[in-house]
């Protein structure tokens, strides 16, 4: 923390910019994604394309990406047992102080205002109790010190993990090799677009690109997918605009080519929304067949049928029902094709989702287990003789990989494992299936499971 902090600048806020980040961080627990919250707030304050706009977006991903830290500091400064039973303006304003004094060099000017101004701006938005209690809280803070108790722990403050989370991937892969995982998902991914086939080439693409000054690099895994750095204006673009691209990471097209749906085939995607894979899917069948796609978010429905519209997909028809419920709608034994996208953890994305990390809980994950395998069911009885499943998840923990297909393959004799080869590593935790690696393949955590049910 101390060299991280010693190697920075000195930062200067202004008082009212240090304001709203404190509104920011509230609203950031109130509307999903951050990203959004962040937009909200500071097109209320008028501060949106300015150079406080900038200033302020580096610190208030800082706090989120450093939340879980963070609230431990709060938690052992107050002695309350979770910072979720304070006032939640008195909790973002800990959050934005405590990244602000222990990750930063702030000026003096700053310092003042983080502990005077913020004071009385709590003091007059909730209650001066409140304001007070803050000012009394900020001075111990300026002493504060983590002491860490156990190598996960130290590592914890290292890479902005948690600690379970460091302890299992430490085991699945060794000390070494973790690290160099935990610095991975840390790094700004590149943007990753598929190319619509249907539409352009990726040469065309790629050349548009370049002529909006970009640096596009075509995947080698994923020769669909084109790579490059950020920031990009997607809502102003043509080519996103005109279907000619499509936001998807690397890991994730892959998924659809491994399954390799033909024309004139049935397929079943289940969790389809946003369409990254039922897009690509029609696609590879040449707008000739039949998708069945379901899920259960509107919002990220209507982003699916977005994104199906603009890239001229007409064969996709999609059912707004939780995914179990799809062989009674579509009957059994229906599908030449079928897609599991399983809802997860999703820690294979944290590098493109910072505050992710400190939302998943380890005591979560037995029922999240148990979705993926009633899904796992269902998607078991709409497979033909003959047909595919493919069972894919953005999570690193075996319990959501492995370990759900040896279970699935002990109930379902009449599945057999696919071997899967390339573009990926196999998993050595089950010889067959395959597992993407932010560390190794600069992309997202991914885990695939190809099953061919016997004809």
């Amino acid at each position: 923390m101390e060299a991280e902090r010693a190697g920075k600048p000195k930062l200067s806020i202004p008082a009212r910019g240090l304001r709203i980040l404190v509104e920011t961080v509230k609203a950031a627990e109130e509307f999903k994604p951050s990203q959004h919250a962040k937009r909200v707030v500071f097109k209320r304050h008028g501060i949106l394309g300015t150079g406080l706009d900038r200033l302020l977006t580096s610190v208030f991903y800082d706090t989120m990406k450093r939340m879980g830290l963070l609230d431990r500091v709060a938690r052992e400064l107050t002695g309350v047992e979770s910072p979720l039973i304070l006032d939640p303006w008195l909790r973002a304003a800990l959050r934005v102080a405590a990244d602000i004094v222990l990750f930063h060099r702030p000026d003096k000017a700053t310092l003042n205002a983080l502990k005077w101004g913020i004071a009385d701006y709590l003091s007059a938005i909730t209650h001066p109790y409140v304001g007070m209690y803050y000012w009394r809280v900020f001075d111990k803070l300026l002493d504060y010190r983590p002491r860490p108790r156990s190598i996960e722990e130290a590592l914890e403050w290292r890479y902005l993990l948690p600690a379970w989370f460091i302890q299992r991937m430490r085991r699945l892969l060794g000390p070494e090799e973790a690290e160099e995982l935990f610095k991975a998902l840390n790094k700004k991914p590149l943007i990753s677009v598929r190319v619509n086939t249907l539409k352009a080439s990726v040469e065309e693409v790629v050349k548009a690109l370049r002529r909006e000054g970009k640096k596009p690099v075509v995947s080698k895994r994923v020769p669909v997918v084109v790579k490059f750095q950020g920031p990009y204006d997607f809502d102003n673009s043509p080519l996103y605009r005109g279907g000619k691209m499509v936001i998807q990471e690397e890991a994730s097209a892959a998924a659809s080519l491994i399954l390799a749906p033909e024309p004139g085939m049935t397929v079943v995607d289940l969790a389809a929304a946003p369409g990254g894979k039922t897009s690509h899917m029609a696609e590879l069948m040449k707008n000739r067949g039949r998708i069945y796609a379901f899920d259960i978010d509107e919002k990220r429905i209507e982003r699916m049928r977005m994104i199906l519209r603009r890239m001229g997909i007409t064969i996709v028809k999609i059912f707004k029902m939780d995914a179990r419920r799809a062989p009674r709608v579509l009957g059994e034994e229906v599908a030449d094709r079928v897609m599991l996208d399983a809802p997860c953890t999703s820690t294979g994305t944290i590098a493109k989702n910072p505050e992710l990390r400190w939302r998943i809980r380890e005591d979560g994950l037995d029922e999240i287990v148990k979705l993926q395998r009633e899904m796992l069911e269902a998607a078991a009885r709409l497979v033909k003789p003959g047909g595919r499943l493919l069972y894919t998840t953005c999570s690193l923990l075996p319990e959501e990989n492995e370990e759900n297909i040896k279970w699935f393959l002990e109930r379902h004799p009449e599945f057999r494992l696919v071997p899967i080869r390339g573009p990926y590593d196999e998993s050595p935790l089950l010889p067959g299936t395959m597992r993407a690696w932010p560390h190794r393949h600069d992309t997202i955590g991914f885990f695939y499971a190809l099953l061919e049910k016997r004809g």
